[in-house]
């Protein structure tokens, strides 16, 4: 993420954050066949902003003893990186952050193998902090996951597909685990149900901002970027916002979409997306529903967390698209 205020939250956070790191490599350390271990190693060594467990850590009192939010924040960023080596797998994607990915690197059979084994080990960990709620918050939000992995096959290709619809799709795809993140933290600092509802407000309007602001990079980021090449959604037939806005003001640009989906060069499609009104109005509307996650955070107490740092994290969304 390319603003200053996420590592300014991460700032007050970087000793929790430095041990759910050490905890992530000592959790894939000995002890497991290399055939799962060795590629989950190098899924979670492969960067990523650790956004997630983050908010595990911001959910909660900055004064609560840490060892069962290390818990929480490992299994979360476990299950978020899990569902990255099947998303790959499902969408033929060859790289991930600049490196190759598990299935292309190793194979579908292992990809499938590390996911599952990563999926595993996420709730053991849990399950090491005693907390139903938490556990449950992160069984809701694999289902959701695997329900918007679902819905998102079922609306491949689809040209017709409406906003609400999409939205839908994100909320389950990207917001569930953002919602998660923030409820575990807030049911492991102690929180009542109230408080971490509305912690898991925020963040399931995080989670659709940030899922909105990287369909926008899809389309006008460069590989450096992103570590990922450009359009690999309309490769792969996902219909994003910025699409959806641009077939709506110019219903020509289905023919060129169809052809990247049969094999055509996508830069060119990318760039024509790039210049339309859709790019403008996905910002708007992540725009909007940033400021609805931080009215949802200001609606009532939430129980010592760290307001503050959470705000910052809503700001730096919009970063991604400065």
């Amino acid at each position: 993420m390319s603003s200053a205020a996420v590592p300014a939250a991460a700032v007050r956070r970087a000793p929790e954050l430095a041990a759910c790191e050490q905890r992530l490599h000592d959790l894939l350390g000995d002890g497991w066949s290399e055939a799962v271990a060795d590629p989950g190693r190098r899924s979670l060594a492969a960067g990523g902003k650790r956004l997630r467990p983050l908010l595990v850590f911001c959910a909660a009192p900055a004064d609560h003893p840490a060892e069962d939010l290390i818990a929480g924040a490992a299994a979360v960023e476990l299950l978020h990186v899990a569902t990255l080596v099947h998303d790959d797998l499902i969408d033929g994607a060859r790289l991930r952050r600049g490196e190759p990915t598990v299935a292309h690197r190793f194979g579908p059979e292992r990809a499938v193998e590390t996911g599952d084994f990563l999926f595993s080990l996420a709730f053991r960990e849990l399950s090491r902090t005693g907390s139903p709620d938490a556990v449950r918050a992160l069984a809701q939000a694999s289902l959701d996951l695997s329900r918007g992995e679902l819905v998102q096959g079922e609306q491949s290709d689809d040209l017709s597909l409406r906003e609400d619809a999409y939205v839908t799709r994100c909320r389950l795809k990207s917001g569930a685990l953002f919602a998660a993140a923030c409820e575990i933290g807030a049911c492991l600092g102690g929180a009542s149900d109230e408080e971490a509802a509305r912690l898991g407000a925020f963040g399931s309007a995080i989670g659709l901002a940030f899922q909105l602001f990287d369909d926008i990079l899809d389309l006008t980021g460069s590989p450096e970027q992103t570590g990922k090449a450009r359009g690999g959604d309309l490769r792969d037939g996902t219909i994003t916002l910025p699409v959806i806005f641009a077939l709506a003001d110019d219903p020509g640009l289905a023919r060129d979409v169809r052809a990247v989906r049969g094999g055509a060069d996508a830069d060119a499609t990318c760039e024509r997306i790039a210049r339309s009104a859709g790019i403008a109005r996905t910002r708007e509307r992540a725009l909007g529903i940033v400021a609805d996650a931080r009215a949802a955070l200001d609606a009532g107490p939430v129980h010592g967390a760290d307001r503050a740092a959470l705000h910052q994290i809503a700001e730096a969304m919009i970063d991604r698209h400065a």
